[in-house]
Order: structure tokens, then sequence, then C-alpha cells
């Protein structure tokens, strides 16, 4: 199969109308990933080759998000929309280049399983000219049927065409195909558009092919691989099967999920085994969390990451740029944004941390708040190894505390503190008695006037 050259074409051009958005369809994402480029990473992991994609409605916005998740694909547009076989040809260019294999795959099919694309491939290889993916569901009604004799693939009948037996086949048509390279464009410019909507359809090589002596067969995944999303709900029920997936995945590789079903994963979540995951979770994108950490209930983690004996939480926000080193500690109801918090660090509760380091073993109080941003830029705090800052201290950027130094409680920090010494910055407290009496007193009669 190695040997084999294979072209995927992705077609991401349907405009989505029920996802009632004026984002295209396959831009809505599953696990923060668009859908569309779920579908070129299944290609990938099934030896796919080449990739064309095929745009219409928010070319442009779909071409800029695949620079991102498939930098090489081709880019080609549907002017027109008529119908799947058009769509394909779209791609004319690069089909005609002479490949083995052609994939045949919509965008919005997010949990399409490489595995099936690899079979569909198979059968090419063993000598057919079409391979359909099928999926079988007991409840078949709305799906288009895949009518086989004597193992070969005879036809593709719609619903409203199917008779009273055909009606009871449960094998349907996902609508995905692999055809072989020799054969495609003229199949596909064999295809005709006497219809009822003038249009071009996919399906119909199925016919072509086996008129014409081909061999047409039919290949069955799952029906969540199959599986294509038109509107918002089923964007929602795709997202639980993606998760579901993970956890699974998770808790087979080695990790504790508490609450299976109250943590969520991002597409590109790593996280080692013996690792704790308290209820209440949600990973974003670009988090990384090595064996035997914990992370507990009700945490907020996204472009961190996490080392060996950490502990996250409860109720922590980690932002992109959190890098947490070996034992470090993250508390309730913190935040930390793009610092480093080195080995054996402690920030315990009500913190703010951001564009710093933490050195080793330095322990920050609660209510500490790096004061990184005057308005127009960000700055950068310093905090040494072995630093302790009192409670409720704010730590003006930029600001160096220095190794082994102590900052008293309900300091505000404009200059660095050298190694080992004790610094705070407060306001020398001024009682007034009975001030408050007579600041009550003043409300209460204007509130009579």
């Amino acid at each position: 199969m190695t040997s084999r050259t294979c072209l995927s074409i992705i077609l991401a051009a349907g405009e989505g109308t029920r996802m009632k958005s004026a984002l295209p369809k396959v831009l809505h994402e599953i696990a923060g990933l668009p859908m569309v480029a779920h579908v070129a990473r299944a290609t990938e992991t099934a030896g796919g080759g080449d990739l064309a994609l095929v745009v219409g409605h928010g070319a442009d916005a779909v071409r800029k998000a695949a620079e991102k998740f498939a930098p090489r694909a081709e880019i080609f547009v549907q002017e027109k929309r008529l119908g799947t076989a058009d769509a394909v040809l779209a791609a004319r260019a690069a089909i005609a280049r002479g490949y083995d294999d052609i994939l045949v795959m919509f965008g919005d099919t997010p949990l399409i399983d490489p595995a099936a694309l690899e079979a569909a491939r198979a059968r090419l290889a063993a000598g057919a000219a079409v391979a359909v993916l099928g999926f079988r569901t007991e409840n078949p009604s709305g799906y288009g049927r895949l009518i086989e004799a004597g193992g070969k693939l005879a036809a593709i009948r719609e619903d409203k065409d199917c008779s009273a037996e055909e009606r009871g086949i449960t094998l349907c048509n996902s609508g995905l195909m692999a055809i072989a390279g020799r054969h495609a464009l003229e199949l596909l410019d064999a295809v005709g558009n006497a219809n009822a909507k003038g249009e071009y359809y996919l399906t119909d090589i199925v016919g072509i092919a086996s008129a014409r002596g081909l061999e047409v067969v039919a290949t069955e995944t799952g029906f969540e691989s199959a599986l294509g999303i038109n509107n918002r709900a089923e964007l929602a029920e795709a997202e639980a099967l993606w998760q579901q997936r993970r956890r699974r995945a998770a808790m087979l590789g080695g990790v504790t999920l508490i609450a299976p079903e109250t943590v969520f994963f991002s597409h590109d979540t790593e996280i080692g085994a013996d690792t704790v995951v308290e209820p209440n979770v949600w990973f974003g994108p670009g988090v990384r969390i090595e064996p035997g950490a914990r992370i507990r209930a009700f945490s907020h983690i996204e472009g961190a990451s996490i080392a060996s004996g950490c502990e996250v939480g409860p109720f922590a926000r980690l932002r992109p740029g959190t890098d947490l080193r070996a034992k470090a500690k993250v508390g309730n109801f913190c935040e930390v944004k793009k610092a480093t918090v080195e080995e054996g660090a402690k920030v315990n509760h009500l913190t703010y941390i951001g564009d710093a380091r933490i050195g080793a073993g330095a322990n920050i109080g609660a209510g500490t708040i790096t004061c990184n941003y005057d308005g127009y830029s960000k700055f950068f705090t310093d905090i040494g190894e072995g630093a302790f800052i009192g409670s409720n201290s704010a730590l003006v950027a930029p600001v160096a505390i220095g190794n082994g130094a102590y900052v008293a409680s309900g300091s505000v920090i404009t200059e660095s503190v050298p190694d080992d010494a004790l610094a705070f910055g407060r306001a020398r407290q001024k009682t007034l008695p009975d001030k408050a009496r007579e600041l009550r007193s003043r409300r209460a009669d204007a509130a009579k006037k």
C-alpha cells in the first residue's frame, strides 16, 4: 500500500446554512480543531498522500485556516454549486497527475476513521475501480442504500427511490469514496445532470463504472466514522462522541479520570500516566502534562506545560505560556499566564502571576499580584529561588526579587529587592476616631434631602 500514490480530495465548499452561522460549516470546531482539519488528519494517518481542498463559500477563511492545519494542501475553488461530482472535478488539475488512488471525503465528517480509508484503498489495490464506504444502522430511513449483488456494489439508491424490499437494507451510503486514479477522470466526466436539480452527483459513477464492466465494491465503516454534521445539535453530538473516545484512550493509557464525563480534552492534549484528573476540568489547546501530576476540580488549562508531581487547582486557571516545573503547585483561585513556576515553588491561592519567573522553592502568598501591564506594554517580574512573598502584595513590573528575599505582607514593590533582603512598602496607617460615624451621618442627612 505504501508504494501506491494517493490524492485525498476533501470537499469543503458547502455553505452550511443550517448551522445558522457566518462561519463556513467546515470551520466549526470539534475539540478545538476545525472539522475539516480532523478529516485532513485522518487522511494523513491513513497515508493519504497529497491533499486537495475544494472550497467555495467562505473560501478565503477556509484557505487561511488550512495554512495552519494543512500547509501543503492545494486549494481549488468550486465556482458554482453544481453537485458533488462537479466539486471533485474542481480539482481536475490534481487528478490528472495520475495518482494510483483518489480518496474523496467531506469536510464535515470529523470522526472519520483512518482505518476505513485504508480499507477502501486496499480494495482499489485488489483491483476495484470504485470503493464506496458504507455504514450500517438500525434506522436507515433517509439514507441512500448500497445495493449489492454477488459481492459487488450494483447501485446506490436514494431513500425516496427505494422499493419496499430495498428500504429494509441497513447498509447505507456514507458519501465517502475511493476511485482508481486511472479511471477517475473518465468516470467523473461521464456524470450527467439529468435530474430534478440539474446537478452532477458523484454517486452516479457507481452505475457508470458497473455499466463499463469495472469492479465496484462497498466497504464498511462505523456509523460514527461516517457521521456528517449539518447543524449545531449534530455538532454537539459529534463533540460528545469525540470526547468519549479521548477519555477512554486516556484511561486505558493510565490516566485516572474520577468523573470522566465532566472532563473535556482538546485535539492535542498530551497527558501522562498516573496523572489524576478530578471532576469538571477543561483542557484547551496546547496542554502537555507529564506523568504523575494531579489536576484538581474545576480547573481551566490551555497552552500550559505541567511537569511530574505538580498539583493544580481546584479552581485554577493556567493560560498560554505557563510552565510548571516538577512538584510546583498552583492552588485555588489562582491565574498564571506566560510564567515559569520552577521546581517546588508554590502559588497557593487567590493570586495572579503573569509574565514572570518564580524560582525554585519560592512561596507566593495569598492575594499577590504581578502588575505586568501598564495599559500599553507587558513587563517581566523575576522572583528568585526560595523567596517569600507575603500575602496581598503587589509587585510592579519590571522588578526582580532576589534569592531568599522576603517581601512583607501588604507591600507594593516598585524597586528590585536584593538577595536575602527584607522589603516592605506600605502606606503608614492613620486612624481617625469617630470619622466613620460622621460619614454615616452625612450620608443619612443627604438621603433625606
